[in-house]
């Protein structure tokens, strides 16, 4: 007997419907999985057969073929261990259901329980848009599918128990769902107001998460450079739900998410190490997986000590800080990544960091000190907003016991700003001031007679790019928007320019 079971694979993102059929027939005991499976698909097969005795059910000992329907789209991972058991039992006739408008997914243990499987918030979501009215999955991952709505959801914890419901033997299981939960902002570990002195560089954090722009900060050892990093989260207004789904699904396919966090509620924050290759920090792999870059999408992707990066690492940046997604190509086909994030960075001026420092002494070379800057390429440069430097702090600033400024005072401006922003974008898809292109700039970025003298002059002795042209008026407009300007003055257009390097040091 022929049986069909529906399921659901990953491509990318998005979700793909597979049609598992399952064909047993008499003659010499064997069991095939055909279809493009890859090595974790074929070890189905003892999973199966162990889950399906363990589960009080008997195993066919016939010629039992299983095939993955669409045949040319590769199948990879567990995920498809339940609904092959469930077109075995179906196909042996140990079950009589009608499947036919329910998607079912989860890796099986050895005993029958069912585990959980990554990527279900792509795959609910993707049953639902083409009218499927069931779901069938682990009970894991019930929140998370429960995100998206419209679908009848059947959390199991076994086989034995999805069995018994389909045999009508026992209620369906509740899915336990819960609201969306609240957003909360970070710890006091990462408040701003706690952080002695480096007025300017918070100034510069609170201008580059009012418009999205990139930032780097340069500065000796111990100057606070990764802890002012680690605050900008906290001044960054929450993510609305749609941002929060997009992100979650990120974090579903590549199986980071929490299995108590159904949704994410947090800006992400990803901080990867320099010794990080390519492929891992903008996503790849045989069968390509997201990167740090998609990790980070809507939130602050954070490079500390920048120059020690390899140099093709940085430089593959330089795509996705244009484009703000990330394609992968390989000899199977092409997939395409969110990458919209904050790029952040940190650096010290030279080897040993101490270059221009008026309290240490530098040990370095003027000729080592150009090849360590040099690192950093001036293309990627250009495509940095904000430079600031941040001195050494004063042992005065250090001991005073006053705190400065809260996070949610900050947060709250740049929420306002960000606002305006939304209302700026509203029929042209954008969100905050960075992702503007030149045709959004000569619409939104007007500035006063002053201002445009001023940038006419700082283009001649600066020898700035047209890239670095339209980024200073970004920049500009962030800041005006900071004051709720309509019009970019010659002080936001000031503060704009000043935070452009002359020289890395």
């Amino acid at each position: 007997m022929l049986a069909k079971v529906t399921s659901c694979a990953v491509v990318g993102l998005e979700g793909a419907i597979i049609e598992v059929e399952v064909d047993i027939s008499p003659g010499l005991p064997s069991f095939t999985i055909v279809g493009l499976p890859d090595a974790a698909v074929q070890e189905a097969r003892e999973r199966v057969r162990a889950a399906v005795r363990h589960s009080g059910c008997t195993f066919p000992n016939k010629r039992i073929v299983v095939n993955l329907a669409p045949a040319s789209l590769k199948k990879a991972g567990p995920a498809y261990d339940l609904p092959i058991a469930l077109g075995i039992l179906l196909s042996s006739e140990q079950i009589q259901a009608d499947v036919s408008q329910t998607v079912i997914i989860g890796e099986l243990s050895l005993d029958g329980s069912v585990r959980h499987a990554n990527g279900v918030l792509p795959m609910a979501a993707l049953a639902q848009e083409k009218g499927f009215k069931r779901l069938i999955v682990p009970q894991i991952d019930a929140k998370e599918a429960s995100l998206i709505e419209g679908l009848d959801l059947i959390p199991v914890v076994s086989l034995a128990q999805l069995v018994g419901y389909l045999r009508e033997e026992i209620p369906p299981p509740e899915p336990g769902i819960e609201a969306v939960p609240e957003y909360i902002p970070r710890g006091t570990n990462t408040e701003l107001s706690y952080i002695k002195g480096q007025e300017h560089v918070k100034r510069a954090l609170e201008v580059a998460a009012a418009g999205g722009h990139n930032l780097v900060m340069v500065g000796p050892p111990g100057s606070g450079k990764t802890i002012l990093a680690r605050t900008l989260p906290s001044i960054l207004p929450p993510m609305s739900v749609e941002e929060s789904l997009d992100v979650t699904r990120i974090y579903s396919v590549s199986g980071l998410l929490p299995s108590d966090t159904p949704l994410i509620r947090q800006r992400p924050f990803r901080s990867p190490h320099y010794t990080i290759s390519s492929a891992g920090l903008i996503g790849g792999g045989h069968w390509p997986k997201p990167g740090e870059v998609s990790l980070s999408h809507r939130g602050v992707l954070f490079l500390d000590e920048l120059p020690e990066f390899g140099h093709s690492v940085l430089e593959v940046l330089r795509q996705p800080l244009e484009d703000k997604v990330v394609t992968i190509s390989r000899a199977q086909g092409s997939l395409t990544f969110p990458a919209n994030f904050m790029l952040v960075g940190a650096m010290n001026p030279c080897p040993c960091g101490f270059y221009g420092d008026p309290f240490h002494a530098c040990s370095c070379s003027p000729s080592l000190i150009s090849r360590y800057q040099k690192r950093i390429s001036g293309p990627f440069i250009d495509r940095i907003d904000i430079f600031v430097d941040v001195p050494h702090i004063d042992y005065e600033k250090l001991s005073d016991d006053r705190l400065g400024e809260k996070s949610t005072s900050v947060r709250q401006r740049v929420a306002e700003a960000r606002t305006i922003q939304k209302e700026r974008f509203c029929s042209s898809g954008l969100i905050y001031n960075a992702e503007m292109t030149p045709i959004e700039i000569r619409e939104f970025c007007h500035a006063e007679e002053s201002a445009r003298d001023l940038l006419k002059e700082a283009m001649k002795r600066l020898s700035l790019s047209a890239r670095a042209f339209h980024r200073i008026l970004k920049l500009s407009r962030s800041i005006a928007d900071l004051e709720k300007s309509a019009i970019i003055k010659a002080h936001h257009l000031a503060e704009a320019i000043q935070y452009r390097p002359r020289t890395l040091a």
